[in-house]
Parts: structure tokens; sequence; C-alpha cells
């Protein structure tokens, strides 16, 4: 991504570049039969802000002054996907291919009782009426494609060239509006390298609880991305000053704690999953520690993967890797935490370079399951040394166990021998 110095911060330069994006043909083919028919029909969101910002764009977003009625009269295949609010998509061909084109109408909205969705729409017909109503100024621009005419009228150029992530008007009426807003406001911060601007950042306090009333699956969202980036830290210190944390995560007991997690997880890689973990880690290691953290982790109703992956890492296994120090012990917690998990527990542990070193050293061709033994169960019964059965399982766990304290019995002959001393 730019650096936000080297950012063009004039119109002519946004200019240029929205003018070079690759906007697909059928958009602007759409917009075009919009206009043809005294519409106003232009490019808004994310997209448009992340061209100005060096970055990929493909989720154009068209919004029009045509109401859903109007679009689908204008048009032959629509699908009135979201009517109620104002958006219906439109079937366009193009080079034998059909492409969906959504065409959101220009809104206003009424009152946010539960903090995500207003209770009513209003169409409108003038395009600042519609911008004045998002989240920062830095997605409050519109692009008209068939034009080449760009619209900022809430300067969020000039917030992109200081790296300032700024409400739209007044900010605790655009965090009450809508709760999730807190959460992507630190999101960006972390995602564009950006940093709240002060009245923004001092308005989310004093939204947290309509924070509280959003779903916890959108929170997850917003963190996995938040979590997913180069640095995470840039939306995790805003997180944690303005008291997002405990909505999100859980508290952790120290500030110590909160700045060591912080840090560490810049330094790892980038597994949301991983760095979810380590935030996690400082609640764990006493009573009553894999309970908090798993109450943590189901509240943000995760995959049964990314569950188990928080739990191993957060768990007993992880912190045994932690405390080996011998080559069998650490044998044996590299073969409870899993040689596919090996490198996120490390990284969650930030172990340095002399423990992953030793850690190297104690698993080269090391098995540390009982499918990477040099036998297999078939081959116990076989050989007539157990019965079909448990007893089959229970002798093939016995030997691993072995061949962790010594792995060059991980022989066919040296693990018969050994499976027929164990009677």
């Amino acid at each position: 991504m730019s650096e936000i110095g080297r950012l063009p911060v004039d119109e002519p330069s946004a200019v240029r570049k929205l003018s070079a994006a690759p906007v697909p043909a059928a958009i602007v083919d759409v917009a075009r039969h919009l206009q043809d028919h005294g519409h106003v029909a232009v490019l808004v969101g994310g997209a448009v802000r992340d061209v100005l910002l060096d970055l990929p764009a493909s989720d154009w977003d068209l919004a029009s002054s045509a109401t859903p009625e109007e679009v689908m009269a204008l048009f032959r295949r629509t699908i009135p996907t979201g009517v109620q609010h104002g958006t219906v998509t439109v079937m366009v061909r193009d080079a034998g291919e059909v492409h969906p084109v959504e065409i959101t109408t220009f809104r206003g909205e009424g009152d946010y009782r539960d903090g995500r969705r207003p209770e009513s729409v209003r169409f409108l017909r003038h395009l600042v009426e519609d911008l004045a109503r998002r989240d920062f100024t830095i997605n409050a621009f519109a692009w008209d494609p068939v034009a080449r005419r760009f619209s900022d009228p809430f300067d969020g150029l000039g917030d992109l060239a200081a790296g300032l992530v700024r409400a739209v008007g007044v900010p605790l009426q655009r965090f009450r509006e809508d709760g999730l807003r807190t959460m992507r406001a630190v999101r960006f911060c972390a995602t564009r390298n950006l940093r709240l601007e002060p009245a923004t950042e001092a308005a989310i306090p004093e939204a947290l609880d309509v924070l509280a009333k959003v779903s916890r699956e959108r929170v997850h969202v917003e963190l996995v991305k938040l979590l997913s980036s180069e640095r995470p830290s840039l939306g995790l210190l805003p997180m944690w000053r303005t008291g997002i944390w405990p909505h999100a995560l859980v508290p952790l007991p120290r500030d110590e704690d909160y700045e060591q997690a912080i840090a560490a997880v810049d330094g790892m890689g980038r597994d949301p999953t991983a760095r979810l973990a380590r935030l996690l880690w400082p609640l764990g290691g006493g009573e009553g520690s894999a309970e908090r953290i798993e109450a943590c982790v189901e509240a943000l109703r995760p995959s049964r993967a990314e569950r188990a992956m928080v739990l191993l890492l957060t768990g007993e296994a992880t912190r045994a890797l932690q405390d080996a120090r011998t080559p069998v012990e650490l044998r044996r917690a590299a073969s409870r935490v899993g040689r596919e998990h090996l490198a996120a527990a490390l990284d969650v542990l930030g172990a340095d370079a002399a423990k992953r070193a030793a850690l190297h050293d104690a698993i080269e061709e090391a098995a540390l399951t009982v499918g990477e033994l040099a036998i297999k169960g078939r081959d116990l019964i076989a050989e007539g040394v157990v019965s079909k059965g448990r007893a089959v399982g229970e002798r093939l766990a016995a030997l691993l166990d072995d061949v962790l304290v010594d792995p060059g019995l991980n022989t066919r002959e040296g693990l018969l021998a050994r499976a027929r001393q164990l009677g």
C-alpha cells in the first residue's frame, strides 16, 4: 500500500487515478443508460476510496437518483434484491456473458432502534444528501465514470492525506445510528494505515451501548479483518483506548498484558486466528482460564475450525511447549500441539530463535503421531501381537510414547519387538 504521505491530495490527481481504474464495462453502461434518461448515477463507497489509496478495488457500488421502480422500468432484466432499501440488481449482457449490477437509490434513513438497521428509508434525489448519511469522510466519495467527475463534499481527500478516519458530520450521531461503526473505525485504522481523528475517537465511548446491541457475528467479521492486516496494532490500540475491547473480546488482567499482546501480534504471521489466540493468551494459565477463553471465543460465533484452533493455541498443549526444554519434552509437547500447528504456536509464544532451533532439532525426522510410526495396526494384527479391537490403538499409543523418547526406535523391526515386550 502507498504510504499516506505519498498520496495525491488534490482533485485532479484523484480524477486521474479514478479515470485509470478498471471499472467493469457493464457498470459504466448501466450508469450511462441511467444518465441518458435524466438520472444521476455514480460509483460510491470503498472501491472509490481504495483506488485513491492505490489498493485493488473490485466491489463497485453504483448509486443513483432513480427510484427502484424507475430502475426496473429502464432495464429489461432486473431482480428486486432489496427494493425496500432501494436496491435493484440489473442483469447486463456483455460479450456473451450476463453480469449483475447492483443499483441503490440515494436515500436517507430513519431512527436506528436496534443499533444496526434504520426503521425506515426515504429515497432522495440529491447526491450530497446521500453521502451525508455515510459513516466516514473517506467513504463519502463519489465518482461519475461517464462524465469523469469526482465528488468529495466532506473533504475525504484531505483526511486521506492526513491519515485520518473522521466521521461525517457529528461523530456521536453517526456512531449511535449504527453501533458497528465503532468497530469499522478501528478496523479502517489497521487495514488502511490510518488513525482516528480526535473528535471521532472521543465520541466512541458514548456509543458503546449501541455496539453492545450488534450481533457478535458482525463484530467477529470486523475483528478478523482487523487482525488480518499488516499492523493490527493500529486498530487494537484505539480499541483499548476507547473501551471497544471488552465489547469485542474480554478485558485482560493488566495494562501490560494489553501492551505486550498488541505489540506481539504485529510481529506474527498474518493468520487472524493465531493472532486472536495471542490476544487471549494472558487469560490462560490459571484455574478456570480455559472456561473464560472458551466463553469469549464462543461469543464471537466462530467456525468450528477457528474455535478449535484458538482453544489449542491458548491451551495446555501450547503451554507445555512453552515450558519444554529437553528434546523429549519438546517432542511430547509438539506431538500434542500437532505438527501442522507448531508454527502458529511458536508465534503465539513469541518463541526466540534458540527455542525454534531447539524444537526443529528435536523433531527433525521424528514421529509425532501414530500415523507417522513405521508400522500400522494391521501389522500388529498380522504378526499376532494383538487381536482386533481397542488393544490395537492402545498398543500404537504406547509405541508412540516410546518413540517420542527415542526416535531411533521408529523402525518396523524395533517397533514389533517393543510391541511384543509390552505383552
